[in-house]
């Protein structure tokens, strides 16, 4: 079983995810993210940050959500520990449902080109490329997504089995 939690990117778990999540980028990507993530954003009351962690309570992934406009989320340092199969889906999944309670109808993401690995896991999950936006304008290396958030849907608990 996955636990997603909320919680603050400068627990001790999430700095130490944060930080194998940017080591992980620069293998991948050569640049570690670190230039595009401000923790200072996260202080909105529309932004999120939620850690996943394992059955025996130890941190296995992070991921938050940051406002862009009054209806568009941003998806932002989404990482899970490779052995944590299931993860990420369970990451996502639960930030989509909280970016719909807090009142998003879409959101976006950016990621490299050449990390495959992330874009076929957002295509994978309906996740539809897009212009760049924002400060990725202009950047080759960069690919952005969007999904548009089905009011439909209910919200995923905060428990994934």
């Amino acid at each position: 079983m996955i636990l997603i939690e909320k919680s603050s990117p400068d627990t001790p778990e999430s700095l130490y995810l944060i930080e194998m999540l940017s080591a992980t980028l620069a293998e991948i990507t050569g640049d570690s993210g670190k230039n595009n993530f401000n923790v200072d954003t996260m202080k909105s009351d529309r932004a999120l940050w939620v850690v996943a962690k394992d059955e025996n309570g130890e941190a296995i992934g992070c991921g938050a959500i940051r406002p862009i406009s009054e209806d568009i989320a941003e998806l932002k340092r989404m990482f899970s520990v490779n052995k944590a199969s299931g993860t990420g889906t369970a990451l996502l999944r639960y930030l989509e449902g909280e970016a719909k309670s807090l009142g998003y109808n879409e959101i976006r993401l950016e990621t490299r080109k050449v990390n495959t690995h992330a874009v076929a896991f957002y295509v994978k999950h309906n996740y539809k490329r897009i212009a760049n936006y924002g400060t990725y304008v202009g950047k080759d290396e960069a690919v952005c997504f969007s999904k548009h958030l089905s009011l439909k849907e209910k919200s995923i608990s905060a428990a994934v089995e």
